[in-house]
């Protein structure tokens, strides 16, 4: 059978055996070409219901979260700790409860209008046992100004739509769990220095998810943050999202980004 007749097969198969790939080819014709940034309250997928301020981005998270199940992971406690850095408006805090209903989940949102939606979703959807914070993960306490982009790339290091929020302390925080069963950080380029900030509290953490992203012009820490997890006895892999035809040749990148690369970081039993 060719590649191209296998990768077919593939499709079908999975449309009828998987309900996460029916439900993704249904968004896809339902809200594929909607407007970006409009708020769309009544998103059903799945069995819940969502206010949606981007449905492109609402079709990027359920693609990566629900149907490639990035945020997957081993765990043999029937109550994992799962602290969630970028919650966004829920998608991640659903699928946590999905998979591990007893699972002790405390989600950092820095952008307050979406913090707002997130805390709608979740009461929406019965779920009321998931510490939220409308908080920026960073290497200090205080304020600092966060640019607003009501998608999911809002971001400390920004340059528009300036508002002032509060920070904290990853590495102080981590500091009261004895073991944090997934750390997940998506943080739109504050990773490396948290990440480094946080060195020796790694330890405690069994499987960690790190979306890395490096601004274009300025300093690439995938090697630091990499050998931050070699330290503390991590295996890791790692997935590009960004990486076009030759490039070594087409070095422009549209987004104020150049690399984008989620790390998957586990303990080997």
């Amino acid at each position: 059978m060719s590649v191209f007749r296998e990768g077919i097969a593939n499709t079908f198969r999975n449309y009828f055996t998987d309900e996460n790939q029916r439900e993704y080819f249904r968004l896809l014709f339902r809200w594929g070409k909607h407007k970006r940034y409009k708020v769309v309250p009544g998103v059903r997928f799945l069995d819940y219901s969502l206010i949606v301020p981007d449905l492109l981005t609402f079709l990027g998270q359920f693609d990566e979260i629900f149907l490639k199940q990035s945020y997957n992971f081993e765990t043999s406690d029937s109550d994992p700790i799962i602290i969630d850095c970028g919650a966004n408006i829920g998608m991640s805090c659903l699928y946590f409860k999905r998979m591990w209903p007893k699972s002790r989940i405390v989600a950092f949102e820095a952008d307050p209008n979406l913090f707002s939606i997130l805390e709608k979703n979740l009461v929406e959807n019965g779920i009321r046992d998931i510490q939220l914070m409308n908080k920026a993960v960073w290497v200090d306490g205080g304020p600092v100004m966060f640019s607003v982009e009501g998608a999911d790339g809002g971001s400390i290091y920004g340059t528009d739509n300036l508002v002032q929020v509060q920070t904290i302390r990853l590495k102080e925080f981590l500091g009261k769990f004895k073991a944090v069963n997934l750390l997940k950080i998506d943080i739109e380029g504050a990773e490396d220095r948290v990440i480094l900030d946080c060195a020796e509290q790694l330890d405690r953490v069994e499987n960690i998810f790190i979306e890395y992203h490096s601004w274009k012009g300025k300093e690439q820490r995938l090697g630091e943050v990499l050998a931050v997890l070699e330290s503390n006895k991590f295996r890791y892999r790692l997935e590009s999202t960004v990486n076009g035809k030759a490039p070594l040749l087409n070095r422009l990148v549209e987004s104020p980004m150049d690399v984008h690369v989620n790390i998957y970081g586990f303990r080997e039993k």
